[in-house]
């Protein structure tokens, strides 16, 4: 499956490692990754009816198997400030006081669970204390496989983020709903969408006022194409689906999230993006579409909206190993590498196997030790924004366009690491496509195979020749284009075009500029002023 697939579970399922952004194994199942917090970091809601749920909490993971019951109770946390703040995270070592006995009031073969939201409301709990979730770990394992012990052992199960247990022991109990509807999760979780679209579906006629039933059948139904091959025909079948069920899901955050997935499969990012937002607005928790939104938002360059979503994400318990992998990315992206290795060693503490995790936080470590040329960063930094221009803003064929969004190649970064024999074998991208491909990236000092340092270089290199000229600081072709004070999509439009001085705004024509998206008369007229207040002009005039 393609980058372009790669997804969140439904709300609070995890991500299998395989369709992490960064990293990760094929088709491997995920556990949840846990930090255990303190019950005073984390809250949870319940709610009624089939489906019906809320999410909130501090970042939380599951912890060591450990059957031990006299080993000192660990706590760490990842903590998040809504402002962006320091990450951080403690250890035992780093308290004086005795740990509190665990806490965790529910029971698991008397309490009452009428609704799949019950046991949303408490899974966020039994994560807040290692020593709570392993003894009810235990208790689970010992109960009886048959009747309603039976029933309830799988649903602990499912809490517990063991879904192939979960998924086997809840098998034979179709007739209850509640079950049903946990199983059909558990399989979501475990990379089986086929298996739960049936499951999905019966409960969505059941229940037909329903938007959920229904929206988990359609998004595992999406799922099970996609795992086809063949992205197009799972795209119509969706939109088919979307024009019978739509009146059905309306303005639901299920509703908004397919609409987004059709859009963000169809190449239409934009419109994905306000989709995705629109289902957030309906729905804060929904963990898939938050996921989307934070992925698309990271690979069309608006790390902002990226980082909100990601952030959030890493406050719903339990946290997925894919948000924290990504999140810590992103981070160190933005050059906070302190924050990364919080994000990967809250992976760490929970899998000391996980190798990748491992690799990252080592990287993290190097990178909060090594000098920071800040000059240097900002040189590179300018210099990445051509690497960063979305495919979609040059006059590509459909063939060629479709082509490439299938290959979930979205910049011209993307775009450079391919080799020609790469492209060329993708079903109908030929010698035309291809032509086209080189055309775009040589009139940017780019080929095909290029490393992405390489890329860089030859980016710097590119432009002195193309200026001709010594890098004199009295030169204002050679002043940075932040001294233009241009508002921000005016100067958005020209880091897109990869100007990283004056000289190479100067470099455009009218034609150009006007041709790029959100760029208008307005924009133009207050380039071309700031420009003559250099004595410069535009490529033509």
């Amino acid at each position: 499956m393609d980058q372009s697939d790669i997804r969140s579970d439904e709300q609070d399922q995890e991500i299998t490692a395989g369709d992490t952004t960064h990293g990760g194994s094929e088709g491997a199942p995920e556990q949840p990754v846990s930090t255990f917090v303190p019950d005073s970091q984390s809250r949870g809601a319940a709610a009624s009816g089939l489906g019906e749920e809320e999410h909130a909490g501090s970042v939380s993971y599951g912890g060591s198997d450990d059957d031990d019951e006299d080993d000192d109770d660990e706590e760490y946390s990842t903590s998040y400030s809504s402002d962006g703040g320091s990450a951080s995270y403690y250890s035992p070592d780093d308290e004086e006081e005795e740990p509190a006995e665990p806490t965790f009031e529910f029971d698991i073969e008397n309490d009452e669970i009428p609704s799949f939201g019950s046991l949303l409301a408490v899974r966020a709990p039994l994560y807040a204390n290692q020593r709570a979730h392993d003894v009810f770990r235990r208790h689970v394992e010992g109960m009886a496989t048959t009747g309603d012990a039976g029933r309830r052992r799988g649903l602990g199960f499912w809490l517990l983020g063991r879904y192939e247990d979960a998924a086997a022991a809840l098998e034979s109990y179709a007739d209850d709903d509640v079950a049903s509807y946990t199983r059909a999760r558990a399989l979501m979780s475990l990379g089986r969408p086929g298996d739960a679209v049936e499951i999905f579906g019966r409960l969505a006629n059941k229940y037909q006022d329903e938007p959920r039933p229904r929206g988990d059948m359609l998004d595992a139904k999406l799922d099970h194409d996609l795992s086809k091959g063949d992205v197009e025909a799972a795209v119509a079948a969706l939109e088919a689906d979307l024009g019978k069920y739509g009146e059905m899901l309306s303005d639901s955050a299920e509703g908004r999230y397919l609409r987004g997935r059709v859009a963000e499969l169809s190449g239409d990012y934009q419109e994905a993006l306000e989709q995705f937002q629109a289902g957030r607005a309906a729905d804060p928790t929904h963990r898939r579409n938050l996921f989307r939104l934070a992925y698309l938002s990271e690979r069309t360059g608006q790390e902002a909206l990226a980082l909100d979503a990601y952030e959030t994400l890493a406050m719903m318990l339990p946290v997925d190993r894919a948000v924290m992998i990504n999140l810590g990315v992103l981070y160190e992206d933005m050059g906070r590498d302190s924050e990364a290795a919080s994000c990967y060693d809250t992976i760490t503490r929970t899998d000391p196997t996980d190798r990748f995790a491992r690799l990252y936080l080592e990287d993290a470590k190097a990178g909060m030790e090594m000098y920071y040329d800040e000059d240097l960063e900002k040189k590179e930094d300018r210099l990445n924004q051509i690497l960063r221009i979305p495919i979609t803003d040059f006059e590509l064929s459909v063939r060629a366009r479709n082509c490439l969004n299938k290959m979930d190649i979205m910049t011209l970064g993307d775009l450079v690491k391919k080799t020609e024999s790469e492209l060329l074998s993708y079903k109908n991208f030929g010698e035309t496509s291809l032509t086209e491909i080189k055309e775009i990236l040589a009139s940017k000092g780019l080929r095909l195979g290029m490393a992405r340092e390489e890329a860089v270089a030859s980016i710097a290199k590119a432009r002195n020749a193309q200026e001709g000229r010594d890098l004199d600081p009295n030169d204002p072709r050679n002043k940075p284009i932040g001294d233009l004070k241009l508002s921000i999509r005016a100067r958005r439009t020209v880091e897109n075009l990869g100007c990283l001085t004056l000289g190479d705004v100067t470099q455009h024509s009218e034609e150009e500029l006007l041709g790029m998206p959100n760029f208008g008369v307005t924009s133009l007229l207050e380039l071309r002023n700031r420009l003559a207040e250099y004595n410069l002009a535009l490529k033509g005039e």
